[in-house]
């Protein structure tokens, strides 16, 4: 038993197709492959795989079947198409054409014979479509990006050619194939109508030359320079957009928008992570057993007094509320975060000490022989 093929797959559509796409490549195919036109013995085959695709994928409610169970959901029971009484089982061209362009086609283009087999159709107004966004990557620093700064951005993006107001030509002239419709419809014989672009202006409905200075694109580049507001709080890989500032859209479609990332550079202090900024305070000895009191920078240029507990550890930290950046998106500003170390006299220092700082020496060595010595290794948790 041969495997059918997916019926997407068979009339060339991707499974979101809209139904005007499936009705477009279905006509397409059976003017290719209706066994009054092509004779071929495989053509008859071919005619009916695309007629079955079609019956099920022009229905919502079977298309709907087929995009959850596939082939099964039809099983005992095929796409019929009894619909149509075209001879042999398939639909005859005039169905075919009237299923897919709706009424009576061949009365409306008799109907129309003066035109000697051609018919004017209203050429169809290109939908407009947005312009393409661009993006542009800024470096700040800490202080920018806490402050917030107006910065100017040079960009380069597509606006509408000046010179042919975006037609792409110039010394336009209706096409005389199509009379201006972009496209044609003509009677190759007495059993087949056929519609198509017009070949002549390939469905522009005018004859026209390349306009020179954007060489028929309708677009030019133009370098610009944009002024945007940084907010406070911005971070690496902040994304401001600024509307309308993008490349511009095609027929009549409205701009694109203009994407800033942000890049804020490492600070030689500070260390950020999210809106807490991190700085690394070195204590003495005395100063981590003790306690002490020390003054340390804030990313608005001043200083804060925070007092040291005594006891302090290597790496331990001390958090100063409300001190850190500001929240980009919400209200307040992340916290200040103080992270210790001890700083140890190194081994020559011990060597060149004076009379007093002798003494001090000594009555640290007494007070290492009074302390109860410590696990020389660390318990990790495992739980």
């Amino acid at each position: 038993m041969a495997v059918k093929r997916d019926y997407y797959e068979v009339l060339g559509v991707s499974r979101n197709a809209t139904q005007e796409e499936i009705k477009k490549a279905y006509r397409k195919l059976a003017r290719k492959y209706h066994p009054d036109i092509c004779k071929k013995p495989e053509c008859e085959e071919k005619f009916k795989e695309i007629n079955e695709a079609y019956q099920v994928l022009s229905d919502p409610e079977k298309r709907k079947l087929y995009d959850q169970y596939g082939h099964a959901a039809f099983e005992g029971s095929p796409p019929s198409s009894e619909q149509f009484a075209g001879r042999g089982g398939f639909p005859s061209l005039e169905e075919i054409l009237s299923e897919v362009f709706g009424g009576n086609i061949f009365e409306r283009i008799f109907e129309e014979a003066a035109f000697g087999g051609r018919r004017r159709r209203g050429r169809r107004a290109a939908r407009p479509q947005k312009g393409e966004d661009v993006q542009h990557r800024v470096v700040l620093s800490l202080e920018d990006a806490f402050k917030g700064t107006v910065i100017t951005v040079p960009i380069t993006r597509r606006v509408r050619c000046p010179s042919c107001g975006g037609r792409g030509a110039t010394n336009e002239k209706t096409c005389p194939a199509c009379a201006g419709a972009g496209r044609v419809v003509f009677q190759p014989n007495p059993f087949m109508v056929v519609e198509e672009t017009c070949p002549t202006c390939r469905g522009s409905g005018v004859i026209a030359e390349p306009c020179p200075e954007c060489g028929g694109e309708g677009f030019v580049y133009k370098q610009e320079e944009v002024k945007v507001r940084i907010p406070p709080g911005v971070d690496t890989g902040t994304k401001l957009k600024v509307e309308g500032k993008g490349h511009e859209g095609r027929f009549g479609g409205p701009p694109g928008d203009l994407y800033i990332i942000t890049e804020v550079k490492p600070h030689p202090i500070f260390e950020r992570r999210g809106d807490n900024l991190y700085v690394d305070v070195n204590l003495t000895f005395p100063e981590a057993v003790l306690g002490t009191e020390v003054e340390v920078p804030t990313p608005e240029g001043e200083t804060v007094k925070v007092k040291v507990p005594p006891g302090v550890r290597e790496n331990d930290t001390l958090r100063v509320e409300g001190r850190g950046m500001p929240r980009l998106r919400g209200k307040g500003r992340g916290d200040l975060v103080l992270r210790f170390h001890l700083d140890v006299p190194s081994f020559n220092w011990l060597d060149k000490l004076s009379g007093r700082q002798r003494r001090v020496r000594e009555l640290l060595e007494e007070l290492q022989k009074e302390l109860p010595k410590p696990e020389r290794v660390r318990r990790r948790k495992t739980s």
